[in-house]
């Protein structure tokens, strides 16, 4: 009985403070312990594999540092900031084909996601388990065999993509059609595809977030006479904007760090026309091929400034289109 008075008590107590540990009662600090016991590997993990190296990085965006003779390593203050900012232009060229591309791909992907998961989440689809399955199962393939697969299925001449589009009457076989992987122009959309390839979690968590709409919303509008646009877009949208929210953060920190798709292909070297030198690129290039890891280390903190601040304003901003259920207005 005492116990049970107890976990009643500490129910409504306010959270205590790292001082206060020991006014707490001894069933207090078992809990206590036993909770910090299990996040344990979660705390190492973090300081270990992320904290520490973050600092290590910041430390080394200050030095003269190059894998191939750390003994030489020698402080030089912002000098590695100063050539990144205002005498490399490689820092600014890649990370506006970053967002370049940012700006084509991401709003087919979430859009592509999102409709999949409307259209698997209809009660009136036959065998939606099976679709759900099969739409789901390509992002459970190793990225680089999907880089190589997407090669050939968007290749110029041979690909299926402009075998069928020539089936149109649209030219697109040969070196004069279309080519998705070799035309400046192109190679975004190119890029997209390949991308789309792997929407299954953004699809799935959509859809996850579409079964928690509660009917009685659809049974109400389908009373006063709306119809299904009308119920998607004033209802299911708003109720599953949280969701939306959170895929769009996944998304945007994903494009920033856009990498393993033009190295596949390309190896890095920019082809077609430095098109697809992208920051994660020249971050590699300069921290792993040349060595350079003070560098490499600015451009790395960079990038997390960068993403840092677009997170943060679509935090800010959230709040004017973002719905949480019972939420106070």
């Amino acid at each position: 009985m005492d116990a049970l008075n107890e976990i009643r008590s500490t129910a409504s107590e306010p959270k205590i403070g790292f001082f206060e540990w020991f006014k707490m009662s001894k069933m207090r600090q078992r809990e206590a312990r036993w909770g910090l016991l299990f996040i344990s590997p979660w705390l190492l993990g973090f300081l270990f594999l992320y904290l520490v190296p973050m600092i290590a990085s910041l430390v080394f965006s200050t030095m003269e540092f190059t894998l191939s003779a750390p003994e030489d390593a020698k402080f030089i203050g912002l000098d590695n900031w100063r050539r990144m900012l205002f005498e490399d232009p490689n820092t600014w060229e890649s990370l506006a084909v970053t967002f370049k591309f940012a700006i084509i791909s991401l709003p087919i992907g979430m859009f592509s996601a999102f409709l999949l998961a409307v259209m698997l989440n209809s009660k009136h689809l036959v065998g939606r388990g099976l679709f759900r399955t099969l739409f789901y199962a390509p992002s459970l393939i190793p990225g680089i065999a999907t880089i190589l697969i997407w090669a050939q299925v968007l290749n110029s001449s041979t690909g299926w993509v402009n075998r069928l589009i020539e089936l149109t009457g649209i030219h697109a076989v040969g070196s004069d059609g279309l080519r998705w992987l070799d035309d400046p122009n192109l190679v975004y959309i190119g890029y997209t595809f390949i991308g789309l390839w792997g929407i299954g979690n953004a699809m799935l968590i959509n859809l996850a977030g579409l079964q928690g709409v509660p009917t009685e919303l659809y049974e109400a509008s389908e009373i006063d006479g709306a119809g299904w646009w009308s119920r998607l877009i004033k209802i299911t949208v708003p109720m599953v904007s949280p969701v939306i929210f959170y895929n769009l953060i996944l998304s945007v920190v994903g494009l920033l760090q856009y990498f393993i798709t033009p190295f596949v292909l390309n190896q890095g070297n920019g082809y077609p026309e430095g098109a697809t030198r992208f920051y994660m690129i020249n971050f590699y290039k300069q921290a792993f091929s040349f060595q350079n890891m003070g560098y490499g280390s600015a451009l790395a903190w960079l990038m997390f400034i960068i993403a840092l601040g677009i997170t943060v304003f679509l935090f800010v901003t959230g709040r004017y289109w973002i719905y949480y259920a019972g939420e106070k207005s």
